[in-house]
């Protein structure tokens, strides 16, 4: 089966990551996305991040009983931070029969050759890249090498501009932003006062 693994720290789900999941599943050969909730990005700062155990639980809030949709702490588990290369190698064992396939924004595929083993990461693994506003900078010569030899499946999925910080600060700032959260998922947000 093709397993799409979109990882995230999902800080908090937004509605623009779940049109996404639900774009590549209805529209690319994945048939199957599963969230891997990021304990730790190492490119991003800790102190921002909601706890792990929480951000978890919003997205499996989320998703509800989708089938086509599965949240995984699998990072959490694995040493800290964590790198999608150790991260595939360990899913990779444990699910021997699964094709796994990388879901990345545009704006995470210009940084590719920062990543941790982004040679052997793009030698076993295809890509599905979605749509971005952003400012692309010009791409190094080690990022175009990467690219050459890697599997990129660019896809027309809607532009999602929704971002965490948006939601955070809104949250902040007493605004009613309820529409751009999963229902279930923002009224935990409410009870619990995150973002606050």
């Amino acid at each position: 089966m093709e397993t799409g693994l979109f990882f995230g720290s999902f800080n908090p789900v937004h509605i623009g990551h779940m049109a996404i999941a639900n774009y590549i599943a209805e529209y690319s050969p994945v048939r199957e996305v599963w969230f891997i909730v990021s304990p730790h990005n190492p490119l991003k700062k800790k102190d921002t991040l909601l706890a792990d155990r929480d951000r978890l639980y919003l997205t499996e809030l989320a998703i509800g009983d989708d089938p086509r949709f599965k949240v995984s702490d699998v990072e959490f588990k694995l040493p800290q931070p964590s790198y999608t290369v150790d991260t595939l190698a360990y899913l990779t064992d444990k699910y021997p029969s699964r094709n796994f396939t990388l879901i990345m924004g545009e704006d995470n595929l210009v940084t590719l050759h920062k990543w941790k083993n982004a040679e052997l990461l793009i030698k076993q693994y295809p890509i599905i890249v979605y749509p971005r506003l952003y400012q692309a900078p010009a791409a190094s010569r080690r990022l175009q090498e990467i690219l050459k030899s890697a599997k990129v499946t660019r896809i027309d999925a809607p532009v999602m501009e929704i971002s965490g910080t948006f939601i955070r600060t809104a949250i902040s700032e007493g605004r009613d932003v309820s529409w751009f959260v999963p229902p279930a998922a923002w009224k935990y947000i409410r009870e619990m006062h995150f973002y606050e």
